[in-house]
């Protein structure tokens, strides 16, 4: 059963509906890449994971836990005997592949970057967070096509770079608080308000394979992809939002308003915009919940805007 969060709908986490970059599909890969970050407890939700997802999801799956960085990790091993995709430590300049689950290795930190992995040697000072330095690079290397995920662990690695994916499109993911071994990295995400869904490991899994094959994350190019009579559904759900509220869309970019809508429509399994169009009453009383302690119009035009892609 998903949940997506009771995110507070005041709270301004992602961009405004001009800023640009929201959604861009240039990533290097033409498939989604799904980093997953973990800590203490991370075993065992990795391995609930892996075990729940199809092996032909058609994503790839980057892991990072937190490594002693004075021992060899068993983590390959362990989690190959969870899933049948292969399961292989990742090196330097490895080329990403659909089906596949690459693991950090010990003393390092691992990025993506043109559609290849990057593994550096772990910095000897400052704060170690390789789950944030690997969703700050999914995010730049993969735009709308990025999906982070926190699991079990204490502290907050993981929460700025869930933000980052966010901000440009992607979707994210938090363990359940109650169900992770450690509740702190889940618990540090969900408040940041950056969080899409909110579930076990094992629901996280199953809602990775339905997200992966909307037409939001499609290989193909958007404007190939839509039918012609988005446009006209476009219309339809925007005259619901003026109807309803006296709140104008139709100077907004319209190429921003749909790569958000399209947003919307995978966290809620809407795979049509006629689909979408005909349930614009929900749209509506959504906007409606969002805006009932707003003060001004513009402000209120603000936060339509965000609930336009929750």
């Amino acid at each position: 059963m998903t949940d997506v969060v009771a995110q507070s709908e005041t709270d301004e986490p992602n961009p405004e509906m001009s800023a640009g970059p929201f959604g861009e599909q240039d990533a290097h890969v033409p498939f989604p890449v799904v980093g997953i970050g973990a800590s203490a407890g991370g075993l065992e939700a990795f391995r609930q994971l892996l075990a729940a997802l199809p092996p032909d999801t058609g994503m790839a799956f980057v892991l990072v836990q937190h490594l002693d960085p004075r021992h060899e990790s068993r983590l390959t091993d362990l989690l190959g005997r969870a899933t049948s995709m292969p399961v292989t430590e990742a090196t330097d300049g490895v080329p990403v592949h659909a089906n596949r689950v690459y693991i950090i290795p010990p003393n390092a930190n691992m990025a993506i970057a043109g559609g290849r992995l990057r593994v550096t040697p772990r910095a000897g000072h400052g704060p170690h967070l390789p789950i944030d330095f690997l969703f700050r690079s999914l995010a730049q290397d993969h735009k709308a096509r990025a999906i982070g995920v926190v699991l079990s662990g204490t502290g907050s690695d993981g929460t700025l770079g869930l933000c980052e994916i966010k901000a440009v499109g992607g979707i994210t993911f938090a363990q359940r608080e109650e169900l992770a071994r450690h509740g702190g990295m889940p618990h540090s995400a969900v408040d940041s308000g950056c969080v899409d869904f909110i579930l076990s490991a094992e629901d996280i899994a199953r809602q990775l394979a339905e997200v992966g094959v909307h037409p939001y994350l499609a290989a193909v190019p958007r404007t190939e992809a839509e039918p012609p009579d988005n446009d006209e559904q476009l219309k339809r759900i925007l005259m619901a939002v003026r109807s309803a509220t006296g709140v104008d869309f139709s100077m907004y970019r319209d190429t921003t308003i749909k790569r958000r809508i399209m947003r919307r429509m995978a966290l809620h399994a809407h795979q049509s915009w006629g689909d979408y169009a005909g349930d614009s009453r929900e749209t509506v009383l959504k906007w409606m919940r969002c805006t009932t302690t707003c003060s001004s119009t513009s402000r209120a035009s603000s936060v339509t805007a965000k609930c336009l892609t929750r």
